[in-house]
């Protein structure tokens, strides 16, 4: 199950209406059109934390892991982002959504280019300096779907980055759309030989870790040497660290929680848990799996991976969640379907009948949560039983 294929399935059941046919209310406002467009730029919900979000690109090469499709003398290489509560964000500007080539990529393969210019802003800075607490920032890395992007849960990253947390995201190369600094344009890519199993994101993850203990030593892991933010370096509290992921990307996150005890807690975002290399051992740290989709009830590997479960776990599902809810998609189809003229059903079609605000609202707060039980030590009522401010939010024994 790709995004790329569940969105270009998005494209046939929406009406193919142009841009230069949409209207309505929503993108009437001329202050915010886009030249040439007649229409508003994309927007995604401002996160809910105290503190302002900064962010910058990392180039990563992991020299332990040859890279044959890229040819003798190549290692796997990898773009990141990380995600942090920044100060004076006045002087620097706003980081696209996608970087622009990457984002033209992603449009055209699933149909949707003429989008190009509305692309959304994020509320991270590019740059700014690092809010400095007295305290390490905890830790956590995110881990894509497949035939997708780093960029596709912002709404739950920078969330976390505004409650004080550091997210570095990672761009699992042949399966991503994403763009190097000197211009090289990387997409998915069909071959049997590229090492995008569960298995490979999850060795991603675990070098990210190792990059991670570099900035927190005072090092910079960028291969380009380029400057890091004043104030990261030495900032990370690498004692701190989690994991959370979507689809592809949420079974990685279970891969690597179990092979690796830095991770002290995991997140899946409906994972399938198909995992290859396969499921072995118990993990005694705590895990909690956000499911829509595969739900241990249908899903063989869903139930056994939920069995190896010996810590704290918990199992929520929205109510008319579908795969694509727990993620950026919630905020940015409603208004994808208001500009191609879709009805209602074309779009409930696409992101299942969970009322999108809620969709938003939970994403913002359940990781959140969770992150900040297991790594603040911060308990969160939230996660003891269904919530009255929630009420899609079921709990599954």
């Amino acid at each position: 199950m790709t995004r790329r294929g569940m969105l270009g399935a998005a494209l046939a059941a929406g009406a193919a209406v142009p841009l230069a046919a949409a209207t309505g209310p929503a993108w009437a406002a001329p202050a915010g059109a886009e030249p040439g467009t007649g229409a508003a730029r994309l927007t995604l919900p401002a996160p809910t934390g105290p503190h302002p979000v900064g962010t910058a690109r990392l180039r990563l090469v992991d020299r332990s892991r040859p890279d044959a499709l890229a040819g003798p003398g190549h290692f796997r290489e990898l773009m990141a982002a990380v995600w942090y509560p920044a100060r004076d964000v006045h002087r620097y500007p706003v980081a696209p959504w996608m970087p622009a080539g990457a984002f033209r990529a992603f449009l055209d393969d699933v149909g949707f280019g003429d989008l190009a210019p509305l692309g959304p802003l994020t509320a991270g800075h590019v740059g700014a300096p690092v809010l400095r607490t007295g305290r390490r920032l905890p830790v956590l890395v995110f881990s894509h779907g497949a035939h997708s992007h780093q960029g596709d849960h912002t709404v739950m990253v920078q969330q976390l980055a505004s409650h004080g947390y550091a997210v570095v995201t990672v761009a699992h190369q042949y399966d991503s759309y994403t763009e190097f600094p000197d211009g090289r344009i990387a997409v998915p890519l069909d071959d049997p030989q590229a090492p995008t199993l569960p298995g490979d994101f999850a060795a991603d993850l675990r070098f990210v870790l190792d990059c991670v203990e570099r900035i927190a030593a005072g090092g910079n892991p960028d291969a380009d040497g380029g400057a890091l933010p004043a104030g990261l370096p030495g900032s990370l509290d690498p004692r701190r660290m989690g994991a959370f992921g979507w689809s592809k990307g949420g079974t990685a996150t279970a891969c690597a929680v179990l092979a690796d005890e830095r991770l002290r807690a995991g997140l899946s975002l409906d994972g399938p848990m198909r995992m290859n290399p396969p499921l072995t051992g118990d993990l005694h740290r705590p895990f909690m799996m956000m499911t829509a989709a595969f739900t241990r009830a249908t899903d063989p590997e869903a139930a056994a991976f939920w069995s190896h479960l010996r810590g704290w776990r918990l199992n929520v599902r929205a109510q008319g969640a579908v795969h694509l809810s727990y993620g950026d998609n919630e905020a940015l189809f409603p208004q994808v379907a208001r500009l191609r003229g879709w009805t209602g059903q074309q779009l409930r079609d696409v992101i299942g009948t969970l009322d999108p605000g809620e969709a938003v609202r939970i994403q913002q707060a359940y990781p959140l949560a969770f992150f900040d039980e297991h790594l603040r030590h911060h308990r969160s009522p939230l996660l003891d039983a269904p919530s009255p401010a929630f009420p899609a939010v079921t709990f599954l024994p």
